[in-house]
Formats: structure tokens, C-alpha cells, sequence
């Protein structure tokens, strides 16, 4: 599994593994987790970068409505796959 590292200005660094990634309404989401095994908490992230800008910037998804429309695309993405999504 890909990871992605995260390193805020004025914290410590934290990794992430990509279990997917998908387009919803012409944006793109990352579905990641902190562990690469077993029953882990996950995280939707928005990627709200600027195509200029050399580093990505993504945004924690936590709007309801967002949520549900992202949980639909990853459930079909990972259909098939030992993985539940629960909002």
C-alpha cells in the first residue's frame, strides 16, 4: 500500500496509507488509514491543491453531505475488498 506523509508547519510529521482514490463531482478524494493491517479508523481527504503550487494541500472531509457522496464512490471503488465503511 502507497503511504502519504503530512508534515504541518508547526507539527510532527504523520503518515497515512492511500487505500484509494477517486473523483466525486470533479474533485479528488484520497480514502486513508493509519495502519497498513487490521481494524483501523480512516480518513476522506480532499486535495485542495493549487496546480502551481509545488507542494499538495489536503483538507480532512468532515461536511455530511460530502461524506456520504465520498463514501458511495469508495464503496464501489472497494467493492469486493475486505473493507467497510461506516460514516
Amino acid at each position: 500500500m502507497e503511504k502519504i506523509t503530512f508534515r504541518p508547519e508547526d507539527g510532527k510529521a504523520t503518515e497515512f496509507y492511500i487505500v484509494g482514490q477517486s473523483v466525486v463531482n470533479g474533485r479528488s478524494y484520497l480514502l486513508v488509514t493509519d495502519t497498513e493491517d487490521g481494524d483501523a479508523d480512516a480518513l476522506i481527504l480532499r486535495d485542495d491543491s493549487v496546480p502551481e503550487e509545488e507542494e499538495a494541500l489536503f483538507t480532512e472531509v468532515t461536511d455530511a453531505e460530502e461524506l456520504a457522496a465520498c463514501a458511495n464512490a469508495f464503496s464501489d471503488l472497494l467493492d469486493g475488498e475486505d473493507i467497510l465503511l461506516e460514516l
